[in-house]
């Protein structure tokens, strides 16, 4: 577990709001930052410093990420301009605003555009979230890399920076499940000047000034938490070093068995051999290991595996994870090197976290909690969504291999003071229209993991583990949820405030270790339903996803209830499952279909596994391989699955109970030996009977499908009645 508290490598970092303005703070903040000429014009500006593109609309909130950092840069004096959702087919749209003076930030948005545009099945979205009106196709896939080329294409002499969690993702070579092919580092691709990784602040603000003061971004090579191309072998300078990923952790050799025919057997030159000493009875070592001077980790690059050697080996591509992963502390991450071609991705550590007081003030800037203008009437849902809630944190220390969430905000807990929260409640109170006295959630990636921190300095600078509660909670955790309990007890009282909910999914097994905070929770802010994501209930799936097993789950359901009884109030608990994770068998999925039966769940909503950019589980999907362990080419392979019909089987078992699952369901459990599941009984999971129009599109045909039995195979059952609403 780490805070954001020492730089063990870099030392303390300097603050964001420790800068002398630029000179063009003397303009003063504007109302919206401007998206036209004439909106310029009005606030006296003649160009800008720093223009923004984005694939979202506009919305001057502190949860869209180009307002957050738009803000922020206008309060360092900066003139920040913002170009969005433009039309990506020609230059014209990104000349809108003129040639920024210092550079262009790009980003697709708040999501990434594949996952934004693409199901988990690679089927079009028909809307869009962050739209006017959700009008759907608003972004180019890959917005980034578009979006960046056509920067560079309108005026080739601007600087072109790109971020947020696209190019997050992709900062590396990276699987890529929409081509289900593994394609470049993003930065080749965008042919842009520097990538900002994970919670960009911090580098921008930085990045910013030295321009401003005529650096040039070529020579800016010493920010945490960027990443650019140079050429092969390149170090910064002759004190560093470089060493090899197979250095750190070993994927192991190829395998050669031994020719039993040969005369003597075959010698590998690496190995270590040993052969007794006849005189003394002694061991005697033919070749000593290799030593290794030992070498300073604040200026040692690791190299991973070239991005043409992970195009071909999934053993090295998973071993690259692995390294990745390992390096993911900013107490004692190393620089990584992966070569692209002749020219090397160069990678310094990830960023130093803000301090409190750093994210009180990003949090605390003018903004107008709405759409720009220009959206006249239209309806953004994403807005809609968000407009009464608050983000109390950032970052998260589950480290659950399917979330990408650890690849981009960290591990580390990033918290606002109780002070400025509370203050943001009362600018909802009186600032944003249409609120009636609920706050709709307070929370951030984990709504309880606020303020949740490592009990010592020392060791959560030296820590490597990739999470803090799996596969228990860290002895060293600080587990404290009084902090938050104070806070929603603060939130509740202020004037005006009916109601505060929270919306955020909630790490059940932190909150079992308070009862005080469960009972809080559930007492004052569960508004009928509480969602939350055991995500299966079997070992083998749990433990490749780093999920606590479902006892955690059987703890805090029972506290729920207990709570929600005293309290007079029937609430209910809605658990998320996912389909088709690496690590999850047929039988797996069976099992956690027949818990839910058991447990007189009917599911609506359901999730397949999507394989993001650089996920530990993506890793797995691709390679077979599991680097949350050791990689070598001897390792067990991970069961996934690929298959279009294996996927929809595993969604099938979570929806057991709609009809159109049926026809499928009863093909998969005959093959497994489990035809004793289908029938009319309260024992079994799936009927008999196929009600008339359900299911053909499993069968390809035009009429229902028959009735099937033990016997006939053809008797016709009666269906039972219309069975009661479940919790």
């Amino acid at each position: 577990m780490m805070t954001a508290k020492v730089d063990a490598q870099a030392g303390v970092a300097k603050p964001i709001f420790s800068y002398r303005k630029y000179w063009a703070k003397r303009f003063g903040v504007a109302p919206f930052l401007p998206m036209s000429r004439a909106e310029m014009d009005v606030l006296g500006w003649d160009s800008c410093d720093i223009i923004l593109v984005t694939g979202d609309a506009y919305i001057d909130h502190p949860s869209f990420g180009m307002a957050l950092v738009g803000r922020l840069l206008e309060a360092q004096g900066f003139r920040v301009g913002i170009i969005s959702q433009p039309d990506w087919l020609s230059a014209k749209a990104f000349k809108t605003l003129g040639k920024p003076k210092l550079f262009f930030g790009v980003t697709s948005g708040n999501m990434d555009s594949m996952v934004n545009r693409y199901t988990s099945d690679r089927k079009i979205r028909s809307d869009d979230a962050y739209t006017p009106n959700a009008e759907p196709n608003k972004r180019p896939d890959r917005a980034v890399v578009v979006y960046a080329q056509r920067c560079r294409e309108a005026y080739p002499e601007a600087n072109v920076v790109i971020g947020s969690i696209e190019a997050s993702l992709r900062r590396i070579a990276h699987y890529d499940y929409w081509s289900d092919k593994v394609r470049r580092s993003v930065l080749p691709d965008s042919k842009a000047d520097m990538l900002i990784f994970g919670s960009a602040e911090r580098a921008l603000v930085e990045l910013s000034h030295r321009l401003a003061a005529g650096e040039e971004i070529a020579r800016i090579r010493d920010l945490r938490g960027t990443a650019f191309m140079v050429p092969r072998g390149w170090l910064p300078a002759a004190d560093w070093s470089e060493m090899d990923s197979t250095d750190v952790d070993a994927p192991g050799p190829l395998i050669r068995h031994a020719d039993p025919y040969a005369m003597e057997p075959e010698k590998d030159k690496d190995a270590v051999c040993v052969t007794p000493d006849a005189a003394a009875g002694k061991l005697i070592r033919l070749q000593p290991p290799r030593r290794r001077p030992r070498l300073d980790r604040a200026k040692t690059a690791i190299r991973l595996p070239s991005y043409e050697r992970v195009v071909n080996d999934p053993v090295l591509y998973a071993h690259a994870s692995r390294t990745f992963h390992l390096e993911s502390n900013p107490g004692n991450a190393r620089a990584l090197i992966q070569a692209h071609g002749e020219r090397d991705v160069w990678l310094n550590p990830p960023p130093i976290p803000l301090t409190t007081p750093e994210m009180d003030g990003v949090f605390g800037a003018p903004f107008q909690r709405k759409p720009h203008p220009a959206y006249g009437e239209a309806k953004i849902p994403a807005f809609d969504m968000i407009r009464f809630s608050i983000n109390i944190m950032r970052g998260c220390f589950g480290g659950c291999t399917f979330c990408s969430i650890t690849e981009h905000e960290g591990r580390i807990i990033q918290s606002r003071s109780e002070a400025s929260i509370l203050h943001e409640i009362e600018e909802i109170r009186d600032k944003t229209p249409g609120f009636t006295g609920t706050i709709s959630d307070l929370g951030g990636p984990t709504a309880n993991m606020y303020r949740l921190a490592c009990k010592d300095t020392k060791i959560e600078a030296s820590c490597r583990r990739l999470s803090c509660v799996y596969p228990g909670i860290c002895e060293n955790l600080n587990t404290d949820h009084a902090p938050l309990i104070q806070l929603y007890r603060k939130a509740r009282a202020i004037k005006g405030v009916k109601r505060v909910l929270i919306g955020s999914g909630l790490r059940y097994d932190l909150a079992v270790r308070s009862p005080e905070y469960v009972k809080e929770l559930v007492t004052h802010h569960v508004g009928g339903y509480l969602k939350i994501a055991p995500e299966h209930t079997e070992a083998g799936p749990l433990a490749h996803m780093m999920k606590p097993a479902i006892s955690s789950y059987d703890s805090f359901k029972a506290m729920f209830e207990k709570f929600s009884k005293e309290a007079g109030k029937e609430q209910y608990l809605i658990p998320y499952f996912m389909a088709a994770h690496p690590g999850t068998t047929d039988l797996d999925m069976l099992n956690l279909a027949l818990w839910l039966k058991q447990n007189n769940f009917r599911l609506d909503q359901v999730q397949t596994f999507l394989p993001t950019p650089m996920a530990i589980a993506t890793a797995m999907y691709h390679t077979q391989h599991n680097p949350l362990h050791k990689i070598t080419r001897r390792s067990a392979p991970v069961e996934t699955v690929r298959g279009n019909r294996q996927r929809k089987l595993h969604k099938a078992f979570l929806r057991y109970h709609d009809a159109e699952n049926w026809p499928l369901l009863r093909d998969a459990l005959r093959q497994m030996g489990r035809a004793d599941l289908i029938g009319n009984g309260k024992k079994h999971l799936i009927p008999g009977f196929q009600p008339p129009g359900t299911g053909l599109k499993h069968r390809g045909v035009g009429v229902a499908q028959k009735p099937w039995s033990k016997k006939t195979e053809m008797r016709t059952t009666k269906p039972p009645s219309t069975p009661r609403r479940t919790k």
